[in-house]
């Protein structure tokens, strides 16, 4: 299950890390000489990474997993073009950030046309999907405030949302999420900044009365 530590919300400095940039250069010759080999150690070496990006960004198992597959066999498929512009795990992030997010805006796009079809009284049954039940009988207090993050998150801007989970999910530095968004390190830390700040701001006042 995702998780996300409330004290996450008040940021912490960047954190340089080190990526086996040669290891991955190595592993992305092999793929683009056809390598079925190479592609199951991309898999076992991103699988889980990519898989819970995209998690927290759709907040559904199904579906992650789903886009998490679309997301290798889009790299299999398009490898041979890629050039070493950006590294490896950039690539993929860029893929599996870009795929979630048009994965929820098309569901989203979805149940409208479901609602609206409703209201004119077709049958559409198979159309409808209903809002999904976020924790109804939790209990605990630590539950509720997470579920109540989580639906904070859920409603930030597309963009400070992936920087966001980047940063405190798969803990990328500042850089590497910059390029993950072809973007800026200063744009990277005010995109976190003002989701900070926009969480501080709603959590705080549930917090207090907790």
């Amino acid at each position: 299950m995702y998780t996300l530590p409330l004290s996450l919300v008040h940021g912490s400095p960047p954190a340089a890390q080190s990526p086996a940039a040669a290891a991955d250069a190595e592993l992305v010759a092999q793929l683009q000489q056809g390598s079925e080999a190479a592609f199951r150690t991309l898999v076992e070496r991103y699988q889980n990474r990519i898989y819970r990006t995209v998690l927290a960004l759709l907040r559904s198992p199904e579906e992650a997993e789903d886009v998490a597959q679309e997301v290798f066999v889009e790299v299999y498929q398009t490898v041979g073009r890629f050039r070493g512009e950006a590294a490896l795990s950039t690539w993929l992030y860029r893929l599996a950030t870009s795929r979630a997010l048009k994965n929820r805006r098309r569901a989203r796009a979805q149940k409208r046309f479901a609602y609206f079809t409703s209201l004119l009284g077709f049958d559409n049954q198979v159309l409808y999907e209903p809002v999904d039940q976020v924790h109804p009988q939790a209990r605990l207090e630590e539950q509720q405030q997470l579920t109540r993050l989580l639906a904070l998150i859920d409603r930030l801007p597309d963009q400070q949302q992936v920087a966001f989970t980047l940063r405190h999910e798969q803990e990328l530095s500042y850089e590497e999420i910059a390029a993950v968004l072809k973007t800026t390190v200063p744009a990277v830390e005010s995109l976190l900044f003002r989701a900070r700040k926009t969480l501080r701001h709603h959590l705080t006042p549930a917090l207090r009365h907790a």
